[in-house]
């Protein structure tokens, strides 16, 4: 039954990479346009051998963690505050509720006149782009929570900390990660999208100067690392929820 579900998986894959190939070979469409699938790898092969992919990912990987980390943890915490308190959900909540729908790269204009055109601008960005979903669905989570639980685990003489870490946190722990990772596969595309307006490395800046010398092959190339990295992360998060949520269910 594996082997069948595998097969059922890799089956479009190969179906895809066949048309691909014989319509760039065919010369349908011009191949430095549309190269074909044996060239994109033959690429693959020369920015792996000689450093430059692995080079340029490494920092942008390295932005997107500091980015997403830091985001993250923040929109836990204050989310944490927010679902658990009224009193800070109602002083903070207006504030948020302004900023939120500003597209993370809606601040990229500003923040290069505040902090520059350094590291600092992409990791921001992404730290914008992860804070606010992880916060609300960290509030989602926590008021999902069904009041009568608390109440039992009250009245069972639970403190208000055993009763955050023993019951609210497990129940809204599938939110918190839903946030997580839809974040983590957008924090990549904000990373992408400052590297290509501000950033002299990473897989962003790599297309940029790739497309500047029609080179093709090396923005699939980009692209499929891309997909590649978005999808890591995605399996990431969903490995983790379960190997978290395995005791509380």
């Amino acid at each position: 039954m594996k082997i069948k579900n595998v097969m059922l998986g890799i089956l479009p894959v190969m179906v895809f990479v066949a048309l691909w190939e014989g319509i760039a070979q065919l010369n349908m469409v011009p191949q430095y346009l549309f190269p074909p699938f044996s060239s994109v790898m033959m690429e693959f092969y020369h920015l792996v051998a000689s450093g430059v992919l692995l080079d340029n990912l490494l920092s942008s990987l390295v932005r997107v963690i500091a980015g997403f980390l830091m985001g993250s943890v923040a929109g836990i915490v204050m989310g944490m505050g927010m679902g658990c308190k009224e009193v800070i959900n109602k002083s903070f909540h207006p504030i948020f509720g302004l900023l939120y729908p500003i597209p993370a790269l809606g601040w990229a204009p500003l923040l290069m006149i505040w902090i520059g055109i350094d590291e600092m601008l992409p990791i921001t960005l992404i730290f914008l782009c992860s804070f606010f979903p992880v916060l609300y669905n960290t509030i989602t989570g926590i008021k999902g929570v069904d009041k009568e639980v608390i109440k039992a685990a009250k009245t069972l003489g639970a403190s208000d900390r055993k009763i955050l870490t023993t019951v609210i946190l497990p129940l809204a722990m599938p939110n918190i990660f839903t946030g997580l990772r839809l974040e983590a596969g957008m924090a990549w595309r904000v990373v992408i999208a400052a590297e290509m307006v501000a950033i002299p490395t990473g897989i962003g800046a790599l297309m940029m100067k790739s497309e500047s010398l029609l080179n093709v092959e090396v923005i699939i190339v980009c692209l499929m690392v891309l997909s590649v990295m978005c999808l890591a992360f995605e399996r990431f998060f969903q490995y983790m929820e379960k190997k978290i949520t395995r005791e509380w269910v």
